[in-house]
């Protein structure tokens, strides 16, 4: 098969013998496969959590049709459609737990499908699980035009979330905000920017906020979160080191939660696969749940993939398909 691994001098095309699913695992039939962040980071043999390493296929995030399944998988059959946050995705076949998958709905194309799986999970545990928002509370996503950002504004909308802020610098990005339930677009780098927030909170700041940038925006976020609330940091974009204010942050009496697939157990995983499909399946077989696909690419052409991700010229997920 056609895989895309990571080299000293970068990624490379090359070929690899069809994998074998061991118990438990189950053999995919790779039909499209989504770009993200960390990808960026193992290009050249970097790791996250227990993917890529020098040699390692790369890619996290996938869609296709279940081959074959090893010993003690019941769940799926061979011709199922499933999609799954899972290593090895740029290929023409992928290795799955079977208790790590989901199911692909019927009717959505694969190139969409395949960018779902890790918005949809990192936002139900940043959200439901550690953001415990309820219905009608506030919420403000930093870095929301991103795939697991626009994921987001959806899943606090379906959440039933009274109003729902997202931030971008991007004008452009803005504009478009509204069509995945954003009541209000802001640019984070504006000076204003918390006093907005405020005006739309009736002076009190939003209830939950989730964090994708951090870096120099930390305190910010401390003045713009009301006091009692909570902030949850799932991606470090602007920074992985700041400063904080810790005086701001007792006064505020807010509850900082930084999370991580990276150091989750199988076990972990398996538990918020279950969840995020408990409480997202009906919404996405309805169509209720989606992220724009911004463009897709043949395998062969994956430099040009990474260069526009690297570049940030995408608004949604730019797709592998091996053809």
């Amino acid at each position: 098969m056609r895989v895309i691994v990571s080299g000293s001098d970068g990624p490379v095309l090359t070929r690899a013998p069809i994998p074998s699913p061991g118990p438990d695992e189950v053999l995919v039939r790779v039909r499209a496969s989504a770009l993200n962040r960390a990808d960026l980071a193992m290009l050249a043999g970097g790791r996250h959590g227990a993917a890529g390493g020098m040699g390692a296929p790369l890619g996290l995030e996938w869609a296709g049709d279940v081959v074959e399944v090893g010993e003690g998988v019941t769940r799926w059959r061979p011709g199922d459609r499933v999609m799954a946050a899972g290593g090895g995705a740029f290929a023409e076949y992928a290795l799955g737990h079977g208790r790590r998958i989901y199911p692909a709905p019927d009717g959505l194309a694969y190139e969409e499908a395949a960018g779902l799986p890790v918005g949809l999970q990192t936002m139900h545990d940043a959200i439901a699980t550690h953001g415990r928002l309820e219905a009608g509370q506030s919420i403000l996503i930093q870095g929301a035009s991103s795939g697991v950002g626009l994921m987001g504004l959806q899943v606090a909308r379906l959440l039933g979330a009274g109003r729902v802020i997202g931030t971008s610098t991007s004008p452009a990005r803005r504009e478009r905000l509204a069509e995945f339930g954003a009541d209000l677009a802001i640019d984070s780098r504006a000076s204003d920017w918390v006093g907005r927030v405020l005006d739309a909170t009736d002076g009190q700041g939003v209830d939950l906020l989730i964090d994708q940038v951090a870096g120099a925006v930390m305190t910010s976020n401390l003045k713009a979160t009301r006091i009692g609330g909570r902030i949850v940091n799932v991606g470090r974009l602007a920074g992985q080191r700041a400063e904080f204010d810790f005086d701001l942050h007792a006064l505020r009496r807010i509850t900082y939660v930084g999370v991580t697939f990276r150091t989750r157990s199988g076990a972990e995983v398996e538990r918020i696969n279950e969840l995020t499909t408990q409480a997202f399946w009906p919404a996405l077989r309805e169509g209720r749940l989606r992220l724009p696909v911004d463009r897709v690419y043949p395998l062969e052409a994956f430099a040009e993939a990474f260069a526009r991700m690297a570049a940030n010229q995408h608004f949604g997920k730019v797709v592998l398909t091996p053809g």
